[in-house]
């Protein structure tokens, strides 16, 4: 998690624990701001984002997404998932792996 957090399209990071309630079975905390929509573009397809999602989520059991930005554009969700969503069908294994989470609150189909 560490290596993909340092990929040149992040902006800053932070990986380590998850100071939540334990019971809500979270354990580690990873957090990475990206500049705009093209840096988004970058880190999502970045060889060694790809390679760390194909190492990290087969070990996942519980898997949640907080996205928040400072751009007010009201498509920005949409236009994000879009993107999400494009990289599923160009990486179905990827999908699959997303999938393959017990708890996880990441769609990988409209």
């Amino acid at each position: 998690m560490r290596r993909t957090a340092t990929v040149e399209s992040a902006s800053f990071s932070t990986v380590g624990q998850d100071l939540g309630d334990p019971a809500e079975g979270y354990a580690y905390a990873y957090c990475v701001g990206i500049e705009d929509l093209a840096a988004l573009e970058r880190y999502m397809y970045d060889p060694v984002h790809l390679e760390g999602d194909f190492g990290i989520l087969p070990h996942l059991a519980r898997l949640s997404a907080v996205r928040l930005s400072d751009d007010m554009d009201p498509e920005l969700g949409g236009k994000i998932m879009r993107m999400h969503l494009k990289k599923v069908a160009t990486y179905p294994e990827w999908g699959r792996l997303l999938d393959a989470i017990p708890d996880a609150s990441i769609p990988t189909e409209a």
